[in-house]
């Protein structure tokens, strides 16, 4: 797939876009949005976070493509810094990538990919939507956050990589680089 740098760049950056969308949109429609309508009384989720000012980021009131611009931040800097190059290194001591199946060596960087970005981008999300209006901060809240949100994210992350997001994320990655790569022969 990603031949050099810059496609691992574009590569992460595809798999962010869409990875941060899949995500803000089931935290916030299907982990909170029975809480988000509870505390308004709306009857939509849409409608509840409008009531509520937007999504509560440190306390304060942000519209949903701030969260969604903040976690595309976090999650892009963590991938490239982090989450790439080690997730590869991981599979890499459990499988040879020339003597292993494609498939299987993919599976095993995406599984490697979402067991380090899924606790690490789950305690960002505790840090930045902690409670702080509500109560001082307490370190055991913090981590019991943290740890909640690894277990609701953990199974969608690794289902949604596995099955949607990686499968998409390589169609379109093909699509840009293959069309490049034509062209570039053709000059």
């Amino acid at each position: 797939m990603p031949q050099n740098q810059f496609q691992r760049m574009m590569f992460a950056l595809i798999t962010v876009i869409i990875t941060v969308h899949a995500y803000v949109f089931y935290s916030i429609y299907v982990i909170n949005g029975n809480l988000f309508m509870q505390i308004t009384g709306e009857h939509s989720v849409l409608n509840a976070v409008r009531a509520m000012g937007g999504v509560s980021v440190w306390g304060k009131p942000i519209p949903i493509w701030g969260v969604v611009l903040i976690e595309f931040l976090f999650a892009y800097t963590l991938e490239n810094l982090i989450g790439s190059p080690l997730s590869f290194k991981l599979a890499c001591r459990h499988f040879d990538p020339a003597k292993t199946h494609p498939v299987l060596f993919e599976t095993a960087i995406i599984s490697a990919t979402v067991a380090i970005m899924c606790p690490s981008m789950s305690l960002i999300a505790a840090w930045i939507y902690y409670p702080y209006g509500q109560q001082a901060f307490d370190i055991c809240t913090f981590l019991a956050n943290w740890l909640k949100l690894v277990c609701f994210n953990f199974p969608f992350a690794l289902l949604s990589q596995l099955f949607f997001i990686q499968p998409l994320v390589r169609t379109v990655f093909r699509f840009l680089f293959v069309r490049n790569r034509s062209t570039a022969s053709a000059a």
